[in-house]
């Protein structure tokens, strides 16, 4: 088993399906040519504005200038740090990025941006993925952050408007990557993701903890104010964004947690990054950010905010179950529960599936599943009467396994409308309400097939295009000279010759400029 397959085999199968073979051989010469353009200048640039483990990060991770890195490559080298790569297309939902990260895998756009999008790309691609996040995973402290900032962002809880929003940016990306489309596609896109944007009710935790992560991760500064160095990988694999980065033009700001409410674009240059003190600065903002989410406070808060984020979510209760499903109300008590929880009666949608320590117990329930909060108890089976604390009394037929028949109750005198038969539960408190399923393995395979996310006919569209967009006889001059290069046979004459075949290609500057290295005299 070589290293990728290691790397592979210790993911689940809900995250194994999200990543595709890197098919090393489809990379054109054109596509090493940009590789090795952006390396080149990043390199040079970099040596003196990234952090000091940048430079000895790219050789740790099998990252050279010459040439696109493979999975192999990566894997052998990352193995050593503790991490892993695998190569995914374009952008894969949230949930699934955060939850590799927080295994210690990224995630590895196998495209390579175009000739046309050089200096920087909204896109993911493995310049930025492999040149600019694998390197500073050589400094043990960020790669650890790394970790639990994806699982930060893997427990955030989102909503249904940041699924619309994912899926336009997604779209946006396709239709600017392909050659063939037209201003009026070009315009639609950017017209679906503003009224995307205009969509959300509120600013979700899930878009909070991305934005965390756009500031640090991606566009981060560390060290002084007035002369920091970076370490965010947007800005490590974008050759305008280095660049523009210490100019005048961008603010410079102390980071703290209000970044995680600071918007951004990614379809322009920033002109505001925030700069971190040192490495552990950044776990100190991370936790305080932390101590905001659902997943830390549970309680009445958690439940408002699976309420109204409309998503499927998962309360952990007193006992250390959890219920994964979709909050659709929470009924208030006369008298507070527990501390931060006044709720007497949550109802979630079904399916609803029952798990603890995130291994799922049994098949999901369909119907409608009820948590009565409270000191009490349940019969496993029989007839039932329980009153709580909070003013909640409820009585019924306990036929096993938590259903409950004849189910009927009370709310500080007045009576409720409860379903005849439910999945019913009680719990002392609410420790946790966090994103997603308890069990993602186990919900991808009872749901995943209705909700598969595929590459989509767009995304393949405008990938065979862009591979059919470069000329043949331009495709030619760059494999031949991408030969000459790998076989170190710099004939003079030859060389000569390709140049004066590019003036029929006056746009093309990538290859004259693969050309004159080629020519240029060596020591």
């Amino acid at each position: 088993m070589n290293a990728t397959e290691r790397t592979l085999a210790r993911l689940p199968p809900h995250l194994r399906r999200f990543v595709v073979s890197q098919d090393y051989a489809a990379y054109t010469p054109r596509d090493q040519a940009v590789w090795r353009h952006v390396l080149g200048q990043l390199r040079a640039h970099l040596a003196t504005k990234a952090h000091p483990v940048y430079l000895e990060g790219l050789e740790a991770t099998g990252i050279g200038l010459d040439r696109i890195p493979s999975m192999e490559e990566m894997n052998e080298r990352l193995s050593a740090l503790g991490w892993g790569a695998v190569s995914v297309r374009g952008f894969i939902p949230p949930a699934v990025f955060t939850e590799l990260q927080s295994l210690g895998v990224l995630a590895i756009a196998a495209d390579i941006r175009t000739h046309e999008h050089i200096q920087y790309t909204p896109a993911p691609d493995i310049v930025h993925e492999s040149a600019g996040h694998a390197p500073i995973l050589a400094h043990a402290r960020y790669a650890e952050y790394l970790k639990r900032c994806g699982l930060v962002g893997f427990k955030s809880i989102s909503t249904i408007e940041d699924e619309a929003v994912f899926q336009a940016i997604r779209h946006l990306s396709i239709v600017k990557e392909d050659p063939t489309a037209t201003p009026a596609e070009v315009q639609h896109a950017e017209a679906r993701l503003h009224a995307a944007n205009q969509s959300r009710r509120y600013v979700s935790e899930s878009t909070r903890a991305s934005r965390l992560y756009w500031w640090t991760a991606e566009y981060g500064l560390i060290g002084a104010l007035d002369a920091p160095r970076i370490y965010g990988a947007g800005l490590l694999s974008s050759i305008g964004e280095a660049r523009h980065c210490f100019t005048s033009e961008v603010k410079k700001v102390p980071l703290d947690a209000s970044c995680a409410d600071t918007e951004y674009d990614i379809t322009r240059m920033q002109p505001q990054l925030f700069v971190a003190r040192d490495f552990e600065h950044l776990f100190e903002v991370l936790e305080a950010f932390e101590s905001t989410l659902a997943f830390k406070r549970g309680g009445d808060h958690g439940l408002q905010e699976a309420l109204r984020a409309r998503t499927v979510n998962h309360l952990v209760l007193a006992d250390g179950r959890e219920l994964t499903g979709r909050v659709v109300e929470a009924l208030p008590g006369t008298h507070p529960v527990a501390e931060g929880l006044s709720t007497a009666l949550a109802r979630l949608e079904g399916p609803v599936l029952l798990s603890r320590g995130g291994q799922a117990q049994g098949k999901p329930w369909s119907g409608l599943a009820l948590v009565a909060f409270g000191e009490g108890s349940l019969p496993e089976q029989g007839d039932f009467r329980v009153t709580l604390p909070s003013g909640l009394t409820l009585e019924g037929f306990a036929v096993g396994g938590g259903e409950v028949l004849n189910l009927r109750g009370t709310l500080a005198g007045q009576t409720l409308d409860l379903p005849n038969v439910a999945q019913l539960f009680l719990s002392a408190g609410l420790p946790s309400v966090a994103g997603g399923p308890a069990d993602p393995a186990a919900w991808d395979h009872w749901f995943g097939e209705l909700n598969a996310f595929t590459e989509g006919e767009g995304e393949s569209q405008a990938r065979a295009r862009k591979a059919s967009a470069l000329p043949a006889p331009l495709a030619a001059l760059y494999r031949e000279v991408r030969a000459l290069r790998e076989s170190h046979a710099f004939d003079t004459k030859r060389l000569e010759q390709l140049s004066r075949a590019t003036t029929a290609f006056p746009e093309d500057w990538l290859l004259r400029q693969e050309l004159e290295e080629l020519r240029a005299p060596r020591a």
